[in-house]
């Protein structure tokens, strides 16, 4: 038995689309378990751009099968959005390439409604949510208040939970923020509606994923945002709502920890963040704006640009203690190519003292230095290189440095956004 879990190690929008593409080639079954539609993973097969929210990316491959968790926050309409367009570009095809946990929550109207409120109320403090009603979602399913997939098919459940949320929700509306609130006799047909649509795909999946585990199938987690954004151990309170660290796959998925062998975290070979935060190593100067670039950073579900800066290994150590990394891929090295010094942070100066580790809890990270190594670059084109022996020396050393400093090794480089420009040092579902 080979499972995986793959985790962004930075602040998200490290690649793992297009890692999970790649791997799931090796699998027989990829799941989503936490996040909403906030994420966006880009797949570039061929010439054609996919961008997809909160499908797995598995789905790009015949005969296999993608698992929305129960951990996941799913917005109908996106989803129902998502299915249409695989469908036209013959992708999905057949039903039971997707399923649906009955107990994922549901995000509605006023979720939305709710989050965009909020974020605009901040002024300057917002911490740059996508308005995507992903927070709000997952505090009515804290709340014990929210509704999940299955119940969108009850008529009666629906009316007695709703009848008494709204009144709660209706007040902050109007009340609090002056707009308009939610009519209940409308909200009903539509949620519905979207159960008859979904009902498909919906399943009871940790029985499904225990069933075809027993049975010795290959299963991929596919995990959204990064680390430093999960909600106990990024940097609170500029994260997301859920807990996008390994562990949380086998919470939103209900597969026990026994059955994941793997832990694989995804780094770009530099940083990227979007919206407010921290970011000790960024580049707010022309290398930044030419990173930014040259790596297309803008958002793959906002379009935002997103800040950027040199490859932070204080971060990447921390990834990997908090996940048990067993490896990593390193995406966007050719991003690097053409660039006569690069820069590894090493560690953080703070009031005189060096820290080699990130405890959030002792210092402000806004006031951090970094300490940087300085690195010799190449100017040579990667995109062409298909073995690891083919990367310059000073690209090799640099993979090896990163490998040296977080003790975790390198199993994937990435040197493009197509698949076939991919460097696969080792084969982990080949073993």
């Amino acid at each position: 038995m080979s499972n995986a879990v793959i985790v962004g190690a930075q602040w998200g929008d490290e690649g793992k689309g297009k890692v999970v593409d790649i791997f799931t080639e090796f699998v027989d079954i990829v799941v989503r378990f936490q996040g909403g539609s906030n994420a966006g993973h880009t797949l570039v097969i061929g010439d054609e751009k996919t961008v997809l929210h909160l499908i797995p990316s598995g789905i790009m491959h015949k005969n296999k099968v993608c698992i929305i968790g129960n951990g996941v926050v799913v917005d109908p309409e996106i989803l129902l959005m998502e299915i249409g367009r695989l469908r036209d570009k013959g992708i999905l095809t057949d039903p039971a390439q997707l399923r649906l946990s009955t107990d994922a929550h549901v995000i509605l109207p006023y979720h939305k409604q709710l989050d965009a409120l909020r974020e605009n109320q901040k002024g300057k403090a917002r911490i740059g949510t996508t308005g995507r009603g992903i927070g709000p979602a997952y505090e009515d399913k804290v709340a014990r208040r929210g509704i999940r997939v299955h119940e969108l098919t009850r008529e009666a459940v629906l009316r007695e939970k709703l009848e008494s949320s709204l009144d709660w929700i209706n007040f902050q509306l109007v009340q609090y923020y002056k707009d308009k609130p939610i009519e209940l006799g409308a909200l009903i047909p539509q949620m519905l509606a979207w159960g008859q649509e979904l009902a498909p795909y919906v399943e009871e999946t940790p029985l499904y994923l225990d069933r075809e585990i027993k049975r010795g199938r290959k299963v991929l987690f596919e995990g959204a945002q990064g680390t430093m954004l999960d909600v106990d151990h990024g940097t609170y309170p500029y994260v997301t709502s859920s807990n996008t660290v390994a562990a949380g796959a086998s919470i939103g998925s209900g597969v026990g920890l026994k059955a994941i062998d793997h832990v694989i975290g995804i780094s770009k070979a530099y940083t990227t963040r979007v919206g407010a935060g921290p970011f000790p190593t960024e580049l707010d100067n022309e290398l930044g704006e030419h990173l930014r670039a040259k790596g297309a950073e803008y958002g793959s579900t906002t379009g935002r640009p997103r800040r950027c800066g040199w490859l932070d290994l204080v971060v990447l150590k921390n990834a990997s203690r908090l996940n048990g990394l067993t490896g990593l891929a390193i995406t966007k090295l050719d991003v690097l190519s053409g660039m006569e010094k690069i820069k590894l942070c090493v560690g953080y100066e703070y009031e005189g003292k060096v820290y080699n580790d990130l405890v959030a809890s002792s210092f402000d990270l806004n006031a951090c230095k970094p300490i940087y190594e300085e690195h010799r670059g190449w100017k040579d084109d990667l995109q062409n290189a298909r073995d690891f022996d083919e990367l310059p020396d000073t690209a090799q050393r640099f993979i090896r440095r990163i490998e040296d400093l977080t003790g975790v090794p390198v199993f994937l480089v990435s040197i493009g956004p197509r698949r076939r420009e991919t460097i696969m040092r080792s084969n982990l579902f080949r073993e």
